[in-house]
């Protein structure tokens, strides 16, 4: 075991740990000094023989930091501990407490409970437990029943007191002889200190009046029992009264395994072998017992030191000095013991208390009589609470809660680090708490809540920590210098009536042992090894209770709120009557400088509650208020996450409300607070967003909103208190309107925005000012799509075509505008495929302005494509490309980029489409439109992506085809009305029949354009007619017949499609067939192939070359195939003619 030097004490042995002590290698023990008042020990003074003590030397009394408490007086302050000590020790090393030490106590303490098996004194300690950490102090019940009747402090233990043990209590007074021995102990130290003092003779008077004195000294550092309320001091540290540290070394001592801190004030001098010895004085007459060895080896085994110095005299007169190393004292003649015996009693009695003292913020009494084998448990607590409550003023409460403060406090500060000290925490603040009363200690009650609050983690906010001050700091190091005796009597201890306090017979048993919480029937059962076992848990519920719910841990924390709230809101009514002077504001006079008092006067000026600005009150307020609106921001956004948006709205006014109270009390905002609000205002923006999209569900929104917990009102009526928390309805009040809502939303954005733009925060977070940018960008997109809706909606619903109207247009510049400014949004955070969104948003706000300038006619029809549309349109085709441009490929958003490429290609189609329908003749020649339709369809066509696989590759394909059609189709009527240019007419020829090949060729790929197939063909069967007509020859003609009826063959595949959707919808009410679409064109099928057939029979039969073998087969067939059409019969159901279409047209097939 090793420590750094500044926990060890000067000139001490770094680390003389104490193996195999007794000399049988039974126990272990290590002791490291963590504090020391003391200097380097300097060598003892060696005295002469004959030397006599009972002279004072030259020195006596006068304070010297090498003996420290030990010999400043005559008597000592008290051969007895105070009540408190422990706690001193506790405060001053509060990191060890909880877990990492067993007991905290004065050595003399220690000393006792192990000579327990030896000894026939009594034994009466206070034990408080504090996580695993025990604190046992000595509870003189002679001097507090004493004091009990003077004052009344302690009256409810002589109750108990007297109802336990069943006699009169008296008090001994000590002897002469006692005071005697003590007086020469303190000269003989002195004079090793310094021999050469003259010699003075000591009078009576010298020692009744220092016993006076020493009992005045003990009773003024008596710590006032603590009922009183704490003052302001309490922010700091707690009552210092009777809490000190008052030892001259605390030492972390390590005896087998358990852990102790202990306090000692053992002079330690310099000498011999070693550097340190311990010296002590003995009587020549009186050999030195079991008891006196136990005690100088539990001494030097504490302050590790290996040597003893022993003294002999006889009536004061020294004869000789002895020299004794540590590890035999154990085996002196007439004090042999066992050193296993006694680390057998340590264990047993450590397990035995940490067993049976189990509730922390208890008082636990153990008691042994004098002369008694039976030890005994208590808990005072639960007896106090049994008694009457005005006589309930256990002086230990307020010590013990402030102490289970402190090391909560104290493991908060590493909670971050390990979060396994979360459920020692609550368990330790949950006890403070039930100790206190809440009129005479709100501050530390609301800190306890509020450590408490934190101690759930809402969610990865930033850390605002800014109350250490309300967390009571490390108590004040004062070390006293009241004397502490050494030893008192050893050999008194072997007899009943040797102690200073009154007698205990054995006799005297009390008379009910029911109202003990455990009893060691005899302590010869301590000697036995192993006999009493900790089988207690040692924290049963302190396990920290962990919940993934996000709403149970923030309730948890709301619920502590509240309760701090309550407790500085009830501290204010107390003391805002008569506000307390601050002893540290001076008085302001008349001549100073105006502006510095108005500006004191404003900062002193009490809040709308009363709170000083500064105080305890309201800076727990400020904590408290930002903690319960982090509680509803997290709360708002698991709300959100279940798509809960009425509940989501509640909370986040709530958390608002809660940051409206804390604006409206704090002097300044911190730019984490700015932070943290501007993330209140854009969660906001998006529930209002999500309420405006889900308007369906108004009525179940409205009913969440409405709810209140009556949590929610006992914070809001608090939050009253200090404001009227209006500040923020407008963001959060639940509107009917969609437009509204998303003006609400956009307005939250933009808050957050101008926020975090500020000067406090332009060069911080920038990740936050990024998702709000991207959320400002996208609610502007949103209210642009629902001004271009409502435009569009609008449009629709007009009953004839006129002109646009003043409102479509200032639908459409509201749209631009948020349109526009949404995208200055993304790209100042390069957000390319939200721009792209945006782009194309805008793209299709000209289509629908295009759509708007639609002209009519005198008779309500379609007018020619006008100038206003193809300039809308072609601005949709500029802002489609720009979007692409934004994008720059596919790879970077291919959903995106296959939107914006089919709302392109299909702008062209639809420009392409509009001009080649309703052609412009009025301003534009034929030749020019059919090249801006040329050009616009190959644009359409470039755009129709039918490589990709994709849920829109069908769609591609389908277009791609009607592309492919009516161009075929324009070209066709350009070769039928084409008149002189033969050049000219034979591109034409070439086009129509190059693109009626396509267009049958994904048509048929299709599968589900059979009308579409049917009709495609019928036309270039059409076409293929049309060019046979300027035929001369019968052979060029029979072939152009043979060619036709081979383009009409390949219907067959579209009957076949037509075929199979009516078998499908055989009782099915709905078709997705156009029945007379069909009609139609089997309207125009039927008398066509039955010209081809005519014609091509007609010219090879009267053909002047003798006919082939295939062509007289091929003559038959077509004979046949005439014959049937002609004899089926016209009226038959439509199935059955699309049957006999099939078989015809197969048999043509070769």
């Amino acid at each position: 075991m090793s420590l750094p030097p500044e926990d060890r004490e000067p000139g001490a042995p770094m680390d003389n740990s104490k193996e195999d002590v007794g000399g049988n290698g039974e126990v272990k023990s290590c002791a490291v000094v963590k504090y020391s008042a003391a200097p380097p020990p300097t060598t003892y003074a060696l005295l002469q023989e004959k030397t006599d003590l009972k002279l004072p030397p030259a020195n006596w009394l006068r304070e010297n930091p090498q003996l420290g408490s030990a010999g400043t007086t005559v008597l000592g302050s008290s051969s007895k501990s105070k009540p408190f000590s422990s706690f001193g020790m506790a405060y001053d090393f509060i990191d060890c407490i909880g877990d990492d030490v067993d007991v905290v106590s004065d050595s003399e303490n220690i000393k006792k409970l192990l000579k327990i098996p030896y000894s026939k004194s009594h034994v009466s300690m206070a034990v408080h437990r504090v996580g695993r950490t025990l604190l046992l102090d000595e509870l003189d019940t002679q001097e507090l029943l004493r004091r009990s009747s003077q004052m009344g402090d302690w009256t409810w233990l002589k109750e108990i007191y007297q109802r336990l043990i069943d006699q009169k209590w008296q008090r001994k007074k000590k002897s002469k002889e006692h005071w005697y021995q003590k007086a020469i102990l303190s000269k003989f130290l002195y004079y090793s200190i310094n021999g050469d003092g003259a010699a003075e003779p000591v009078t009576e008077d010298m020692i009744e009046e220092d016993e006076e004195n020493g009992a005045e000294e003990y009773s003024s550092s008596w710590p006032a029992t603590f009922t009183s309320a704490m003052s302001e001091a309490e922010e700091a540290h707690t009552p210092k009264q009777g809490l000190r540290n008052d030892f001259v070394r605390n030492i972390m001592w390590t005896f087998e395994d358990i852990h102790m801190l202990v306090g000692s004030n053992m002079p330690i001098f310099g000498g011999g072998r070693y550097p340190a010895v311990s010296l002590r004085l003995r009587d020549s007459n009186k050999p030195i017992n079991i008891l006196t060895g136990i005690d100088y080896w539990l001494d030097n085994l504490m302050c590790n030191v290996p040597e003893l110095v022993m003294c002999f005299h006889v009536n004061g007169i020294v004869q000789k000095y002895e020299m004794i190393k540590t590890e035999e004292i154990p085996h002196l003649e007439n004090s042999t013991f066992s050193t296993r015996v006694v680390k057998d009693i340590a264990q047993n009695i450590l397990s035995f208390l940490k067993s049976n003292c189990t509730k922390e913020g208890h008082t636990y009494w153990l008691f042994k009589a004098s002369g008694s084998d039976i030890v005994k448990l208590y808990d005072l607590t639960t007896l106090c609470e049994e008694a009457e409550e005005e006589k309930c003023q256990n002086p230990f409460t307020l010590p013990v809660a402030v102490l289970l403060y402190r090391v909560a406090s104290n493991l908060m500060l590493k909670a971050s680090q390990n979060r396994k000290h979360y459920g020692k925490i609550r368990t330790l603040l949950l006890n403070c708490v039930k100790l206190l009363d809440l009129e005479k200690h709100p501050q530390i009650i609301a800190s306890a809540y509020y450590m408490l609050s934190e101690l759930f983690q809402l969610d990865e906010l930033p850390d605002e920590d800014g109350g250490e001050s309300l967390r009571a700091g490390g108590s004040e190091d004062s070390y006293s210098d009241e004397d502490r005796e050494e030893e008192e009597g050893d050999d008194d201890d072997l007899t009943e009536d040797g102690e200073d306090m009154g007698s205990y017979g054995n006799r005297s048993r009390p008379q009910d042992d029911s109202k003990a919480v455990a009893v060691i029937r005899s302590v010869g059962e301590l000697s036995v090894p192993e006999k009493y076992k900790s089988t207690h848990q040692i924290r049963p519920s302190c396990a920290f209770p962990v919940s993934q719910d996000k709403e149970e841990r923030c309730r948890h924390v709301l619920s502590y709120v509240l309760k701090g709230l309550k407790a500085v809101d009830g501290s204010i009514n107390k003391e805002s009557d008569l506000p307390a002077a601050d002893p540290n504001t001076p008085i302001p006079l008349k001549y100073e400088d105006g502006g510095t008092g108005a500006g004191q006067a404003d900062q002193k000026h009490p809040t709308r509650s009363g709170m000083i600005p500064g105080s305890w009150q309201h800076r727990m307020k400020l904590q408290l208020f930002l903690k319960a609106s982090k509680a509803y921001y997290v709360l708002s956004d698991a709300a959100t996450n279940l798509l809960k948006y009425g509940r989501a709205l509640r909370y986040i006014k709530l958390s608002l409300q809660c940051y409206d109270a804390y604006c409206s009390v704090s002097e300044t905002l911190h730019s984490h607070l700015l932070q943290f609000h501007s993330q209140c205002l854009s969660l906001c923006g998006d529930i209002q967003l999500m309420l405006a999209q889900n308007a369906s569900n108004r009525a179940a929104y409205l009913e969440e909103y409405s709810y209140q917990t009556k949590e929610d009102q006992e914070i809001l009526h608090s939050l009253h208190r200090e404001s009227s928390c209006q500040d923020f309805s407008m963001a959060t009040d639940l509107a009917m309107d969609p437009e509204y809502q998303l003006f609400v939303s956009c307005r939250c954005y933009e808050a957050a925005h101008e926020m975090l733009t500020s000067e406090v925060l332009k060069d911080q977070s920038s990740d936050q000012l990024s998702q709000v940018l991207k959320r400002l960008g996208n609610i502007r997109n949103e209210m642009g799509v629902y001004y271009m809706n409502q435009a569009a909606a609008m449009q629709t619903e007009k009953q004839v075509k006129k002109s646009v109207s003043a409102a479509e247009q200032d639908l459409w510049k509201k749209s631009f505008s948020f349109f526009e400014k949404g995208m200055k949004d993304f790209e100042a955070i390069r957000d390319s495929t939200n721009t792209a969104l945006l782009l194309c948003n805008t793209g299709r706000l000209m289509r629908i302005c295009a759509q708007a300038h639609c002209p009519a006619s005198a008779d309500e029809s379609r007018g020619e494509f006008s100038p206003d549309e193809a300039l809308y349109y072609n601005k949709a085709v500029d802002y489609y490309l720009q979007a692409l441009r934004a994008l720059g490929s596919r790879k970077s958003h291919p959903a995106v980029w296959d939107s914006v490429n089919w709302e392109l290609s299909t702008t062209y189609f639809t420009l392409a489409t509009l001009l080649q329908d309703y052609a412009p003749l009025s301003r534009k020649a034929q030749e020019q439109i059919e090249r801006e339709v040329t050009d616009a369809m190959m644009k359409s066509l470039k755009y129709c992506d039918l490589q990709t696989e994709s849920a829109r590759q069908p769609l591609y394909q389908y277009r791609a085809a009607t592309i492919h059609h009516r161009l075929a189709s324009m070209y066709h009527s350009c070769f039928r009305n084409q008149v002189g240019d033969e050049h000219l007419r034979k591109q034409h020829r070439n086009l129509a029949e190059l693109h009626y090949s396509k267009a049958v060729s994904l048509f048929l790929s299709l599968k589900d354009a059979p009308c579409e197939l049917l009709r495609t063909l019928l036309e270039r069967v059409a076409f293929t007619e049309f060019t046979m007509t300027g035929q001369s020859s019968s052979v060029a003609k029979l072939k152009s017949l043979i060619g036709a009826i081979e383009i009409m063959s390949e219907t067959r595949h579209a009957f076949q499609l037509i075929q199979k959707e009516l078998l499908e919808e055989v009782g099915v009410s709905t078709s997705g067939l156009d029945l007379q679409e069909v009609l139609k064109l089997i309207g125009v099928f039927e008398p066509s192939f039955s010209f081809l057939l005519l014609q091509v029979i007609k010219l090879m039969t009267t053909t002047k070359r003798k006919p082939s073998n295939k062509d007289e087969d091929m003559l038959k067939n077509y004979k046949a195939v005439y014959s049937k059409l002609l004899r089926s019969e016209k009226d038959a159901p439509l199935l059955s003619r699309v049957e006999l279409y099939i078989e015809l047209l197969q048999q043509l097939t070769p």
